[in-house]
């Protein structure tokens, strides 16, 4: 609404995308926008504006080879999107860009769905074409370790306003982190403590369709003991989404079994509340709450038909809803303008505060999280970390499902990776190898 923008220092309005493309500028998307059914050179012919309409395929095969011969990437014309890895399809997405002649990219979270090495080497090549002078980048990332290895300049933005900016020889991840969360004090998180107890949670061949019908979840069986936190690592699209919703009762498993303490489990209501079971599932808004709905009624839902907040099966007592949500709302630092606001009001890391305020306020024995941090902002992602971690020294089995990495080797125990809905790595989070489960990951 004000500001200029100016691009190769003059002034200029870019009121839609057919603009920006007009001037050079590109966008790579946290998610692909490929087409998974055609082939990576359907893709990038069909991404230009004057494909005509009968094409040419020799033709156009035949320039695609000679622009792929002047660029870093190298991905096989002739395969479908769908049959190539997570990293070729990212290296479709920036190849679709330089194809269309775009010589500023702008990359949101360009790393969020590679493994370890896909992640540096795409990074890499695209540095490389920078000190070659082809290309400017600017990059939208939460990732430390991507900004000091690969970024010249940081510009640190919080909540929507400029926080700092400098250059990344001068500056540390430390002095980045105090710039992002300005005067607002970091949760400590508790050191891991206690012993491993008996398995709380376990998985016995469960098997599990997606929404189209193929098997998502092939067989898988895992253990997790109470006081261990077991991640799930691997990258997004492999099973992890319809594992938790099985476990969330989202989803029926098509075979196998799960048990909880013992007993046989199918993630209703009553066995949740008896194995005092609680989940943070990705999208929270979405997923575990009702956004039209105050914080106070949407942090009552676990327990909104018992003793204090229900009497005699019918009358709610709002007063208790409130009071309770208002000694959970200082608990927990949720930022709002009061207890009866609708939470779709909220900022994410807010709804994810109060979740965490409803699903951790009470004895938990298993803890079930999908990407609980996804999107959030650095304080809420370090409160969140913190209370994760104190229900495992409780004596909660947590079973961590992200695509995050280093959230993985920060909080878990024990890692095991998934693909194609296998797990195919297991080993202590202290002893993994960052190489080894990047190979896994990519299937290898």
């Amino acid at each position: 609404t004000q500001g200029d923008i100016l691009v190769g220092g003059r002034e200029q309005a870019i009121g839609n995308p057919k603009d920006a493309h007009a001037l050079g500028l590109g966008m790579v998307y946290q998610h692909f926008t490929l087409v998974p059914a055609m082939t990576v050179a359907e893709n990038l012919v069909l991404a230009r504006d004057d494909v005509p309409a009968v094409v040419d395929w020799a033709k156009e095969k035949k320039e695609l080879e000679a622009f792929l011969a002047r660029m870093p990437f190298k991905v096989p014309l002739d395969a479908k999107v769908s049959d190539i890895s997570a990293g070729e399809r990212q290296k479709c997405e920036i190849l679709k860009q330089l194809y269309l002649k775009r010589r500023f990219l702008i990359l949101d979270e360009p790393t969020s769905v590679l493994t370890p090495g896909e992640a540096d080497e795409v990074l890499g090549m695209l540095r490389d074409m920078v000190m070659r002078g082809e290309l400017t980048i600017l990059m939208i990332t939460h990732k430390f370790r991507e900004v000091m290895a690969f970024a010249d300049e940081v510009t640190i933005l919080r909540r929507g306003k400029l926080a700092g900016r400098g250059f990344v020889k001068d500056l540390t991840p430390d002095a980045m982190a105090r710039t992002m969360i300005g005067a607002e004090e970091l949760t400590i998180q508790p050191a891991r403590s206690g012993e491993t107890r008996q398995v709380r949670l376990e998985l016995t061949r469960v098997r599990a369709l997606d929404d189209a019908g193929a098997v998502a979840v092939h067989d898988v069986s895992l253990a997790v003991r109470g006081g261990e936190i077991v991640g799930v690592a691997g990258v997004s699209g492999n099973g992890q989404r319809q594992l938790v919703e099985v476990l969330a009762g989202q989803r029926e498993a098509e075979s196998g079994e799960i048990r909880v303490a013992g007993d046989s489990y199918h993630a209703r209501r009553e066995q949740m509340r008896r194995h005092r079971m609680s989940l943070l599932p990705e999208e929270p808004l979405k997923n575990a709450c009702v956004g039209g709905m105050s914080v106070a009624d949407n942090i009552a839902f676990r327990e909104f038909d018992r003793a204090p907040f229900a009497s005699g099966g019918w009358w709610l007592n709002r007063s208790a809803f409130r009071d309770d949500a208002e000694r959970k709302i200082a608990r927990y630092k949720i930022k709002t303008r009061s207890a009866e606001t609708p939470i779709s009001a909220l900022s994410g890391g807010n709804v994810q505060r109060a979740v965490l305020a409803r699903e951790l306020g009470g004895d938990v024995e298993v803890l079930i999280a999908a990407n609980p941090c996804f999107g959030l902002d650095f304080a809420a992602v370090a409160q969140i970390h913190a209370e994760i971690m104190a229900a495992r020294n409780r004596g909660a089995a947590v079973l961590l499902v992200s695509e995050d990495l280093d959230e993985l080797l920060e909080l878990s125990d024990r890692l095991v990776v998934m693909f194609h809905g296998q797990f195919v790595y297991e080993a202590r989070a202290s002893e993994a190898d960052l190489t080894e489960i990047g190979r896994h990951m990519a299937g290898h």
